[in-house]
């Protein structure tokens, strides 16, 4: 059933909607490949999160998908931004955030998005080593500020998701060990332009089991109660966000209440407010990539699909051996194939799907690729000099282009 990615995707008369919008009409209005994202499943996504954690600041995090008109979405229904970079910094700002809900992390902030983002005045850097607590503390000296900072702990749990995604492991570039991070920030107490204000805390991405933020949480907090007697006050515990999200049919998307019945119980006597980052639990299963099949082709041992959106569009098939749902935008009997869904980009990892057991289409035939509304258009490249997708928002039977399709002259431009 569609509906169980989102209860805005489903067949009307035969023909797929979303939000009640037909998609082939837009495939044929603004061409392929096109990413279209449901207004509605997004709020819905936010609402939820409000309610399953009342009192607690949610960050949107944009390196999900970096749209401006996404993000001022979020910001219409009270989230703030997690940013990483000064780009998704200029992208929040521009889309109305205001600083006092922007929390920056990442572990090779520049000197100058960290002058940057000082001088924007945010809420919270989530400082990841020794050097960057120095460099911080020099710019904002320079700057005449005093800068609020936590710092980011690996509590070394492991999040049961794809190597390349797990992020709070000891191996991890990412933030100190919990085991020695008290070093960290008695070190940052003493420098006289940071003021210590959180702990931060990030395990992964596309978690499905919300177990590991329960071990997760405990180290913690366990930890926050090692700082507040060493005289600390920490206003702010910033668990991240890597809730997952219903990719193959046999999955199910687990829910925010899901995570608060796994968290809440344990940072209940916590005085500190509670942030959270969630992004592909938000935006990932409302964003569909409309594909068209350009070619068949069957080399006897093998059948493919050759269609028009490539690995520059849609990167995670290759790069992390991602599972995508693709069905035909037109619903009616075909026979079922197995084949490889491919696109024109010239490598052999450009794939959309391999050994796909689905329906057969022919030359023409519209597809659609589910689940990439997060990490679809913004980890989206100029490969082969193919211009980046134009993006559609569609709400309550209407639509909006909110990026337009790039044109050779632009991409060259500079």
């Amino acid at each position: 059933m569609l509906t169980e990615y989102s209860k805005y995707l489903e067949y009307k008369k035969g023909e797929l909607c979303l939000e009640g919008v037909q998609l082939k009409a837009l495939a044929e209005e603004f061409g392929t490949p096109l990413y279209v994202y449901s207004a509605s499943h997004i709020r819905d996504r936010l609402v939820a999160y409000k309610e399953a954690f009342p009192g607690a600041l949610i960050c949107y995090a944009v390196k999900a998908n970096f749209n401006p008109h996404i993000i001022a979405l979020a910001k219409d229904e009270g989230a703030g931004a997690d940013i990483v970079s000064g780009g998704e910094l200029y992208a929040s700002l521009k889309a109305g955030v205001e600083p006092s809900k922007i929390v920056y992390a990442g572990v090779g902030k520049t000197a100058k998005e960290l002058e940057y983002a000082i001088s924007s005045d945010i809420l919270m850097f989530n400082v990841e080593s020794f050097m960057e607590l120095d460099i911080l503390n020099e710019i904002a000296g320079r700057l005449g500020k005093r800068v609020r900072v936590a710092i980011r702990v690996n509590p070394d749990v492991d999040p049961k998701t794809h190597p390349y995604i797990s992020t709070g492991m000891k191996k991890s570039k990412f933030g100190v060990d919990i085991k020695t991070a008290k070093k960290e920030y008695e070190y940052a107490g003493k420098l006289k332009n940071l003021k210590v204000v959180g702990i931060h805390c990030h395990i992964g991405s596309q978690i499905l089991d919300v177990s590991p933020y329960i071990e997760a949480a405990q180290k913690v907090v366990e930890f926050y109660h090692e700082l507040v007697k060493l005289g600390f006050e920490i206003e702010y515990i910033d668990l991240g966000g890597g809730l997952g999200i219903k990719y193959k049919p046999e999955q199910s998307n687990p829910e925010p209440s899901d995570l608060a019945e796994a968290i809440i119980p344990v940072i209940k006597d916590v005085k500190a407010k509670l942030i959270l980052e969630p992004g592909r639990s938000v935006v990932g299963n409302a964003g569909i990539l409309l594909t068209q099949v350009q070619f068949l082709k069957d080399k006897g041992h093998k059948h493919f699909v050759i269609v028009d959106a490539g690995m520059n569009d849609l990167v995670r098939p290759a790069m992390y051996e991602a599972y995508h749902h693709i069905v035909p935008l037109d619903r009616r009997e075909r026979p079922y194939i197995k084949t490889d869904v491919v696109g024109p980009v010239c490598e052999t990892g450009d794939f959309l799907a391999l050994d796909r057991e689905m329906p057969a289409v022919e030359r023409g035939d519209y597809l659609a690729v589910l689940s990439t509304g997060a990490y679809g258009f913004a980890m989206s490249s100029h490969y082969n000099l193919r211009p980046r997708a134009c993006e559609v928002m569609v709400e309550a039977g209407s639509y909006k282009v909110i990026r337009e399709r790039e044109s050779y002259q632009e991409i060259l431009r500079l």
